[in-house]
């Protein structure tokens, strides 16, 4: 196509003002404001010229797109106007998958959001007194419900079996606030126990998790000053107590989110480097990352210690996030001795990371189920209790409704994760729906998947799409089953 011919064609080309006078672009004005139409017919001039331009249009296919450019504006009205964030189906079975928001929270929660949030709360107002209060009140009771309780109980039990060994150091009850995610609870914690001091962390722990979160970056915001001991894979407790000095702050854990190491290993227990910071009277903190306030092992999970297993081995301040293994909102939980805990409180740093009205209410919500124990309101506790065989009956009969000649359905075993740097080693066994479409290739089937509204999201294994529906909720069944009789 000659230049001359372009410019001819882009002579064809109606004004804003023209397109947003017709009828038809009339009433999408009255629908949705002027400036908003204005704007999306800006948009569908611009994608036209740069058709002309790249020679895409000649002129019998630009009169045919001006025919329906009134449609292409209401189109690229409902793109603009849409909500970004929006409701995926997540088919990948990773539980706590970041990219996907980690953990959906409980109906109970979304509720409690909406009844608060709609309207004015108490979040800083005590209405006995009429005076003003604390936002951290409505989750510490529960906390101390659920931390305080079954440690005093575990100190009474070891009391009446080893009197002996009941240590005068111990809190009596554990303290609980609350910040807006698990690296800004690390970050307060070091910058008020070690700010100006050393902190000790074994070279196999100073991971990166995603977004480069790094624990010596974080380290050396907080003030304190990183001291490595050990090696990757062998770190004993006397690693630890050469390294101590008088300027000595912390002992600190770190969970290794998202690997292992195996091997020629050694690490200390957690109750031995209790035992060394309570004899060189200093503190021991452990950032649990994930933290489950439930034993995973009922879950078939090994190796994820809970929050009461570290405060039990004496712990003094464990830090862990609120959107993985516990189900509810992105927050950053710090529990331990209240004198410490009371501290960061008074941290400046604690107001700069203080968390809202929505994650005090849907956090309130989330623990009100575990002190009533009633798990299966949990969404991720709910999923990770899902049976192989319950996961099997489901998969079956959406197999048994979306074969056809084009689509290729097979059901095989395969593994679910926990995600969220949760627990790296654990898988829990499933069946998954393996999906193959004739004319298309599997990264092909897997877009045409998140073209779906809403989006369905699966894995690509070995030429196949997997669908994994221990992620999926029951109601989302339906959508993935209208999807697929699209697609084949």
């Amino acid at each position: 196509m000659k230049s001359v011919a372009k410019s001819e064609l882009f002579r064809e080309l109606p004004s804003v003002d023209e397109l947003i006078r017709t009828p038809a672009a009339t009433n999408l004005v009255d629908a949705h404001g002027a400036a908003a139409v204005t704007d999306a017919a800006r948009s569908v001039l611009s994608r036209l010229r740069q058709e002309i331009s790249s020679g895409l249009l000649d002129g019998q296919a630009l009169r045919l797109a001006l025919g329906g450019v009134t449609g292409a504006i209401e189109s690229q009205l409902r793109q603009s106007l849409r909500h970004s964030l929006r409701t995926v189906i997540n088919a990948t079975g990773v539980i706590l998958h970041t990219n996907l928001g980690r953990a959906p929270l409980a109906e109970a929660a979304l509720q409690h959001v909406r009844e608060t949030a709609g309207r004015y709360s108490n979040l800083e107002f005590n209405v006995e007194t009429g005076e003003r209060g604390k936002r951290d009140v409505h989750v510490d009771r529960l906390f101390q419900k659920l931390l305080s309780d079954g440690f005093q109980q575990h100190v009474a039990t070891a009391a009446s079996a080893v009197p002996q060994e009941r240590s005068s150091g111990e809190p009596q009850y554990v303290s609980t606030i609350v910040v807006n995610n698990n690296a800004a609870a690390v970050l307060l914690a070091l910058n008020t126990v070690a700010e100006g001091g050393e902190v000790i962390v074994s070279r196999g722990e100073l991971v990166e998790i995603g977004g480069s979160f790094r624990i010596p970056d974080v380290m050396a915001k907080s003030g304190a000053t990183l001291r490595e001991v050990g090696t990757t894979n062998r770190t004993r407790v006397g690693d630890y107590e050469k390294a101590m000095n008088e300027r000595t702050r912390l002992l600190l854990r770190v969970h290794r989110s998202n690997f292992e190491i195996t091997g020629f290993t050694e690490q200390p227990t957690t109750a031995e480097l209790a035992k060394l910071a309570r004899d060189r009277n200093v503190q021991l903190m452990e950032d649990l990352g994930s933290g489950a306030l439930v034993d995973l092992q009922n879950f078939g999970i090994q190796g994820e210690p809970s929050v009461l297993d570290s405060l039990r081995a004496g712990v003094d301040v464990v830090t862990y996030s609120g959107d993985k293994l516990l189900g509810g909102p992105q927050a950053g939980l710090l529990s331990g001795r209240p004198d410490l805990i009371a501290r960061m409180r008074t941290n400046s740093l604690f107001r700069a990371l203080r968390v809202d009205k929505l994650t005090y209410a849907s956090l309130e919500a989330t623990l009100l189920a575990y002190v009533q124990r009633d798990y299966d309101s949990i969404p991720t506790l709910k999923m990770m209790s899902l049976t192989k065989e319950e996961i099997g009956r489901r998969t079956e009969t959406l197999a048994a409704q979306v074969r056809s000649e084009k689509l290729n359905v097979e059901i095989i075993d395969g593994e679910s994760v926990i995600g969220g740097g949760a627990a790296p080693s654990s898988a829990l066994p499933t069946r998954l729906l393996a999906l193959s479409c004739d004319g298309a290739s599997a990264d092909e089937l897997a877009a045409r998947l998140r073209a779906s509204d809403p989006p369905i999201i699966a894995r690509v294994e070995e030429g196949r799409v997997m669908l994994d529906l221990r992620t999926v909720f029951p109601d989302e069944e339906p959508l993935i089953t209208a999807a697929l009789h699209r697609i084949g």
